[in-house]
């Protein structure tokens, strides 16, 4: 994908904040687990050992393209790949699983809503993180292991462009180009999606937890559905938050 296209389908991501020209490179994933697969025990000679599945949440690691379906053996939502529009590498939150069969979050269904994988098409890797988002309280929670690491103050949306509440995943983490002060230095992208773009608005509906240079706007519904936190916050959870991570949103 070209530097242009990369471009411009990070404006699509922040779109749903406000209209300013900004270029986002991508990174990696911090706590870099999510970036591996899970390792293969030893067994006797000649004799085929299937992973371990890891302990804990689980993200799906995607080793092929591959169909997502409504259910399992079901309607074709999309065709997906390896790696995300912006580069990374491709780590779904898995929320069930049936014989042959990963549910898993993506942003190529409704929001909350699960679709399939077949199981055999990823690796299943270990999600550490979890972060939990209290949209009254203005207040992001980040547990590691289910124990609280980090509270972080936010801005939320609008009551006319308010942030949608569900289960979500983080797709990417995102180090946002000199000259984007709008929004700050960093950003995380969710599966989630806007339900109600601001009239006029073309550019896109993904939502992010993403900077801000207007620091004053934290803890204030203030935003057109993204979530605001301060930069310092975003680095801190940019160099940790896996890729595949399960994001929860409440009222």
């Amino acid at each position: 994908m070209s530097a242009r296209r990369v471009a411009a389908a990070a404006l699509a991501l922040v779109a749903v904040l406000a209209g300013a020209a900004v270029a986002l490179l991508v990174t990696g994933s911090g706590d870099r687990h999510a970036s591996r697969g899970a390792a293969t025990p030893p067994g006797r000679r000649g004799a085929a050992s299937a992973p371990p599945v890891p302990a804990g949440p689980l993200g799906a690691r995607l080793l092929r393209r591959t169909q997502l379906r409504t259910h399992p053996g079901g309607r074709v939502v999309a065709t997906i790949g390896r790696v995300t529009p912006f580069r990374s590498r491709r780590v779904l939150a898995v929320v069930a699983r049936r014989d042959g069969w990963l549910g898993v979050l993506s942003e190529d269904m409704r929001n909350s809503r699960t679709g399939w994988i077949p199981a055999s098409s990823a690796a299943l890797v270990h999600e550490r993180y979890r972060l939990d988002i209290d949209l009254s309280a203005r207040r992001l929670i980040v547990r590691r292991e289910g124990r609280v690491i980090r509270r972080v103050r936010i801005a939320i949306g609008r009551p006319d462009a308010a942030t949608p509440t569900g289960r979500f995943a983080v797709t990417d983490a995102l180090r946002i180009g000199a000259g984007s002060g709008a929004y700050g230095c960093c950003a995380l992208a969710l599966t989630a999606r806007q339900p109600k773009v601001p009239q006029g608005w073309t550019g896109g509906d993904r939502i992010a937890i993403h900077g801000t240079s207007h620091e004053d706007s934290i803890g204030t519904p203030a935003s057109s559905g993204c979530l605001r936190a301060r930069d310092a916050d975003m680095r801190w959870m940019l160099g940790r938050v896996t890729l595949g991570a399960e994001v929860r949103i409440r009222a």
